[in-house]
């Protein structure tokens, strides 16, 4: 039975590897290219074994948890008893770094999680190898700095300052003054398409091409002062959060929002998108945390308490933050979220951004007397792709792979809510409608035609001529009407469609921004 098990495991992985089912090779005449397309699929089948065998090699890793025995529970165990059961790599991760007089910080991380780029409210910019703990540069503009952000690689960040927005290298330089921008409050980096998008004190969204410095959207939001906005991963929309209560989803070709839900009846004060892209967490004043489930546009879930910085971690946990408290949590057997791990700072502290380390089990904390970095097991994927983020990558892979996302860059039009139809042919045209003139035309010659139709003559009066005079009016008024049905019906059908649209039955979120006729 054991060896049984195993085999049956082992042609699981191998059809993950598979190319698709086999071609049909019996039906071919020609016994040369069978000959060929033989060894080619006898090639993928050994390609696809020596795949398989080499998984265990190649991802050895494997996330773990915390488990709790009998009546423990995992949100007990503090960070010293974790510390002292990890190794010293994950003990190194665990740190804070007291800087009373700058804060609060706020904090971002490369797409490898090597990297970290920190800012206090009061002028301080590092960046910091977490490697080797060693600060890369560490300088102070002498202004207010309200939230800092990577851009494609550590060679370059960007930093909302009090007027304009700032780009500096890896040096501290200063490269280039964003002035059209105007006082941003929050920055988000679309990497997939080299997009710096940012959000002001007015309501304006910005979109500006990092390549080239076109400015590509430029949008009145219309919901007053906002500094919440997140970019979901899975298609690169931004959503931004309102006082109202309302979320809005925004790609930089269209002035519209592509979607508003009411999320809370209050300001909202936190977004998070899942890596998958599906499920979004949103708190607000109104002391309430949401799971929306995008595809729905429904709420799956909602936990007391208010948040004032929210984070998914890669493998889905979720951290939030409220005063000197961080919480975060984990789906059970149940799908439904509820608390793995607490931790408390010291008294004083107030936490201004929580956000996980990519490909390390870590959450980076900033508040308002430095920088914290707690240990969360199982938040971190395990296995890195040296192809998409490589921790240990050279000055001549970081080259080579800054070309090949140049020449990989997505143009603006490809963000849209489902990235799927990317690549997909658009529906075909709907037959043109005839003009008033051609309608009157054969409206005519079907007339003429009607009036020229040969009446057999019949026997016993029924040949009368007012007989033949009634048949004559009655094919004219069918040939009439095949004109001016088919515009009843279309009318009748647009009045059906309206009545559905109306009394339909949209998730809530959604149903106060359905446009309605006054009456």
């Amino acid at each position: 039975m054991e060896i049984h098990d195993v085999s049956d495991e082992f042609e699981i992985k191998v059809k993950k590897y598979q190319r698709g089912e086999g071609a049909d090779l019996e039906s071919l005449k020609d016994k040369k290219l069978k000959g060929k397309l033989k060894d080619k699929e006898e090639l993928f089948k050994k390609s696809a074994n020596a795949a398989v065998k080499a998984e265990k090699w190649l991802m050895q890793t494997e996330e773990g948890r915390l488990e709790a025995e009998g009546i423990e529970k995992t949100w007990r165990f503090s960070q010293q008893s974790i510390a002292s059961e990890v190794d010293i790599a994950s003990r190194k991760n665990q740190f804070d770094l007291i800087l009373p007089d700058l804060g609060p910080y706020t904090l971002d991380y490369t797409s490898s999680g090597r990297y970290m780029v920190s800012a206090g409210r009061k002028g301080h910019l590092s960046i910091i190898d977490l490697h080797t703990l060693k600060p890369i540069r560490d300088m102070q503009v002498r202004e207010t700095v309200r939230d800092v952000v990577f851009l494609h690689n550590e060679l370059f960040f960007a930093a909302a300052q009090k007027k304009y927005t700032y780009i500096y290298n890896r040096e501290g330089t200063e490269l280039h003054c964003l002035k059209e921008h105007g006082a941003v409050l929050k920055l988000q980096f679309l990497k997939n398409h080299f997009l710096l998008s940012s959000i002001n004190k007015s309501g304006h969204l910005h979109y500006q091409d990092i390549t080239t410095g076109q400015m590509i959207g430029n949008y009145r939001s219309g919901l007053g002062r906002s500094d919440v906005l997140q970019v979901n991963p899975y298609n690169s929309v931004l959503a931004s959060g309102h006082s109202g209560g309302t979320v809005s989803m925004w790609k930089p070709t269209t002035q519209a929002p592509l979607v508003k839900m009411l999320c809370h009846r209050g300001p909202v004060t936190a977004i998070a998108f899942h890596p998958n892209g599906h499920l979004m967490a949103t708190t607000g004043m109104d002391k309430k945390l949401k799971i929306w489930d995008l595809r729905k546009y429904e709420a799956i879930q909602t936990l007391p308490g208010l948040a004032k910085s929210l984070d998914f971690s890669q493998k889905g946990m979720l951290a939030t933050s409220t005063g000197s408290f961080v919480q975060v949590l984990a789906t059970s057997d149940s799908q439904d979220y509820g608390q793995y791990m607490i931790h408390r700072m010291a008294k004083g502290y107030q936490v201004n951004k929580v956000l996980f380390r990519p490909y390390e089990d870590v959450l980076g904390i900033g508040h308002s007397n430095g920088l914290s970095s707690i240990l969360i097991p199982g938040s971190g994927e395990p296995n890195f792709d040296s192809w998409v983020a490589n921790p240990y990558e050279t000055s001549k892979q970081r080259r080579e792979k800054e070309v090949r996302i140049l020449l990989d860059k997505l143009p603006p039009e490809s963000i849209m809510l489902d990235p799927t139809q990317v690549g997909n042919l658009r529906n075909g045209r709907k037959k043109e409608k005839p003009t008033k003139q051609e309608t009157e035309a054969e409206k005519e010659a079907a007339i003429a035609a009607a009036k020229n139709v040969p009446i057999k003559k019949k026997t016993k009066g029924r040949s009368k001529p007012s007989k033949v005079a009634r048949k004559k009016e009655e094919g004219i008024e069918k040939a009439k009407r095949a004109f001016i049905e088919p515009n009843k019906e279309d009318g009748v059908m647009k009045k059906k469609q309206k009545r559905i649209t109306d009394t339909s039955e949209l998730p809530v979120a959604l149903q106060p921004f359905v446009k309605r006729k006054s009456t």
